[in-house]
Formats: structure tokens, C-alpha cells, sequence
């Protein structure tokens, strides 16, 4: 099953945190992928991809293979001492609609990307070149571990100040929902607190020791 367009703007009014929570604590991809600016937020469905060690040629193949709307996960072998992406292939991938990158591994010219605003999750930020050596293998498309979770075409991504997650399209609708309802919980909850009432109180949690 494909996600929908509906799907994913609900998934995008959630924070990252939440669905991870409501999908069963699933899908955390390592917290070492940050965003270039904190305010940045992603979230399509995911194109993995992965080329040699500090080399981006398959990085650049992957912004023409991935369609509009998808999210670039990207394996650089575990190389994060290059700078694989910077401006020019930001605009690139902003240009054909994509809707992010997830790289673990380096980039560079991160005060521009802040500034350009398309989001960009990296391992590091480098400044160390990379090569392009036509004859090295990689993959397009293909699925790939990030950490402990194995990310396939097509499958949600989402990714905040506060780390990315990746589910399949199967049963999203359950999570999306769970989320919803976990957010809408948590306005009243926070409204008690304001109105005096303890954490203790709201989740059950007993009383102080004695």
C-alpha cells in the first residue's frame, strides 16, 4: 500500500516524537541525524539510496531518481569525513520538489542551507571533498538499514528537532490516529497542570516516599 498525500500532511502536523510513541516506540532513526537548523521539519515518503565511501555521484543520481515529494535517505558506507551535499545540490533537489535529506554522513555550507530552509538532516556538518568515480556501486531505491531500522521505498518519513522516524505504509493510519489522539490528550493534560494539578495525579504514578 502506497501513502497518501492525505496521509502525509496528517503525519506532518505531528511531531516525530509522538508517532514514534504511537507507533509502538518503532522506527527511531539514530539520534546523531540532526537538522541543519532546528526549525527544519521533513516529511514524504522515503527514496533510500546509498553510494561509496566520499563519494556523492550516486547522491546526485538520487535527486533524478527519487519523484517529487520524496524524502533522500542516503548511506555513504559509514565514510561521515566528507561533505557529500551542500547549496548546489540543495537547490537541485528543491528545484524537482523533493522534500528532504537524511544523510548519514556529512554536508557543508550549512549556514546557506539554514538559510535556504529545505530540509537537510546530516550525521556532521564537513568540509573535506568528495569524488564522483563512475564505476563505484551503489543503489537507487533500494532498502537500507539506518541504525536498527531497515527503510524502504514508499515507507513515512518524519523528522523534527527531536530526531526522524520511519514507518511503513501498513497500518499508518492506526499510528496517525494514536498520534492525534495522544496530542489532543496532552492539551488537556497540560491545561491541568497550569490549573495546579501534579504529573503524579495525571498518570497514576502514587505518591512521593516516605
Amino acid at each position: 500500500m502506497s501513502l497518501t498525500d492525505q496521509q502525509i500532511a496528517r503525519a506532518a502536523a505531528i511531531s516525530a516524537a509522538t508517532l514514534h510513541e504511537a507507533a509502538g516506540r518503532k522506527g527511531a532513526l539514530p539520534s546523531t541525524l540532526k537538522p541543519v537548523a532546528p526549525e527544519m521539519k521533513l516529511c514524504g515518503r522515503a527514496f533510500p539510496a546509498h553510494g561509496p565511501a566520499k563519494d556523492n555521484l550516486w547522491l546526485h543520481r538520487a535527486i533524478y531518481a527519487a519523484q517529487p515529494g520524496d524524502v533522500i535517505l542516503f548511506d555513504p558506507q559509514g565514510a561521515h569525513e566528507a561533505g557529500y551535499w551542500g547549496e548546489v545540490m540543495t537547490e537541485a533537489a528543491k528545484a524537482r520538489g523533493l522534500a528532504g535529506l537524511v544523510i548519514n554522513g556529512g554536508i557543508r555550507d550549512a549556514a546557506r542551507l539554514a538559510e535556504i530552509g529545505w530540509p537537510v538532516f546530516s550525521a556532521n556538518v564537513c568540509l573535506a571533498g568528495t569524488g564522483k568515480d563512475q564505476q563505484g556501486r551503489g543503489s537507487l531505491g533500494d532498502p537500507l538499514f539506518f541504525g536498527d531500522v531497515l527503510v524502504k521505498r514508499g515507507d513515512l518519513v518524519l523528522g523534527d528537532s527531536d530526531g526522524i522516524v520511519a514507518l511503513p505504509s501498513e497500518g499508518i493510519d492506526a499510528a496517525l490516529s494514536s498520534s492525534e489522539a495522544r496530542d489532543a490528550a496532552e492539551v488537556d493534560q497540560i491545561a491541568r497542570l497550569r490549573a495546579g494539578e501534579r504529573t503524579l495525579d495525571l498518570f497514576g504514578l502514587g505518591e512521593l516516599p516516605s
